[in-house]
């Protein structure tokens, strides 16, 4: 039964992450391409500057690119998400054969959706709340290594709290109902999630620019200025950053709507339509 269920838990990962591609592919990889051209525009501007400052620099260029832009923004792109869908899906599947029949009368379909929520919000939502994607050219380069850290740790933490909020919703219900035992649960992931982002820093924090900009320093790159003062290249445009973010989440929150509506039915149609519940196991004495 479980391999069934990862099974289908793969088809339709493989769904979702097409149909998160195609929205990628539309919305998100031409603000990708808009944060490359800025960072490149800004690498020339800041080399003038320094030629004509009398400051001795290298040569100019990212170097021979393995693939070119046109591969990474149609296949590697599309092959990054289907692959993406796959892993989570599967993923999906597994934690769906440990919740079934442990997490009350819920029926198969409802259950899909229920988990196809909590994936989001654990997975992605929650740490994009603290530390939300970003397009090239936004991010220290000395910062990376720091950053990625820091992201695997909220998303870690985030999984194994919203565990820690299911067992605790399901020990509560007897005592206080399904409702207020779900709303207690609920708030403690919020609390418990809550004090996680305050007690870790943010990324504009982590940059040696904090000295320049202060304690909120800003990863995202200011206006380019000459010794005269006069700007000379623009900061990052703040629409495109936000646009660019609003494209990553809905990217996101599509996979797993995907995710969840595809499994639901085909999940219902292996279990049917009743809720599932693990009989307890009897223990039996020898006589």
């Amino acid at each position: 039964m479980e391999k069934r269920i990862i099974a289908r838990g793969a088809i339709a990962g493989i769904v979702a992450g097409l149909v998160a591609f195609v929205f990628a592919r539309i919305f998100a990889e031409p603000r990708i391409q808009d944060a490359i051209d800025y960072e490149s525009g800004r690498d020339e501007a800041q080399h003038a500057l320094d030629r004509a400052a009398g400051i001795v620099v290298g040569e100019h260029g990212h170097g021979h690119e393995l693939f070119s832009r046109t591969i990474q923004g149609n296949i590697g792109i599309g092959i990054g998400m289907v692959a993406f869908g796959l892993a989570m899906g599967a993923l999906f599947a597994v934690a769906y054969a440990v919740c079934l029949g442990r997490v009350g009368n819920v029926r198969p379909r409802t259950l899909a959706l229920l988990l196809a929520g909590g994936g989001f919000l654990a997975i992605y939502g929650v740490p994009f709340l603290k530390y939300p994607a970003n397009p090239p050219a936004v991010g220290h380069e000395e910062t990376i290594g720091q950053r990625s850290a820091y992201y695997l740790i909220m998303v870690l933490a985030s999984v194994l709290f919203m565990i820690l909020a299911v067992i605790l919703g399901q020990r509560l219900r007897a005592r206080f109902g399904t409702w207020n035992a779900s709303l207690l649960a609920g708030a403690a992931f919020v609390v418990a999630t809550g004090v996680l982002m305050a007690l870790l820093p943010n990324f504009g924090e982590l940059s040696s620019n904090v000295a320049e900009y202060g304690r909120h320093a800003t990863e995202t790159p200011q206006p380019l200025k000459n010794e005269a003062g006069n700007i000379v290249f623009p900061g990052f445009d703040a629409d495109l950053l936000y646009e660019f973010r609003l494209y990553a989440l809905g990217a996101q929150l599509l996979l797993w709507t995907v995710l969840g509506l595809v499994f639901a039915p085909l999940a219902e149609r292996l279990l049917g339509n009743r809720p599932v519940r693990v009989e307890p196991v009897r223990e039996t004495t020898p006589a």
